[in-house]
């Protein structure tokens, strides 16, 4: 198994700021992953299928990326199942080993963007 991968194509840097860590749709800093709340794939944000895994579109900030791991693409497509990261971990069989490399990747797509907090 390949370890979890999101690769950017786009600019890392908000436009407006030049914060690579801020928001490209507000300015503020994007959202900070915290894997006991309930997150959600972005409602901006297509999800393509592919045989390495998916691509992500995000309407909003036109950023692509790719997920090259299809355990990450199914635990984003599971993220709005489950009340928690942590509870979309454990059913996708992540275990203590391996959970540092998910959450890192789930991190990725928070701080991108891709994935959003979701309203309890």
């Amino acid at each position: 198994m390949s370890a979890p991968t999101s690769h950017e194509v786009t600019g890392g840097r908000d436009a407006a700021t030049g914060d690579p860590a801020a928001s490209a749709t507000t300015g503020r800093p994007a959202a900070t992953f915290d894997a006991a709340e309930a997150w959600q794939l972005n409602p901006k944000v297509a999800l393509r299928p592919e045989p390495f895994g998916a691509l992500l579109y995000h309407f909003g900030t036109r950023k692509l990326s790719f997920l090259k791991n299809l355990t990450v693409v199914g635990i984003v497509e599971s993220l709005r199942d489950h009340d928690s990261a942590d509870d979309a971990l454990a059913a996708a069989g992540i275990d203590a080993a391996q959970r540092p490399l998910y959450v890192q990747a789930l991190d990725a797509l928070a701080a991108s963007e891709m994935i959003c907090r979701r309203a309890a």
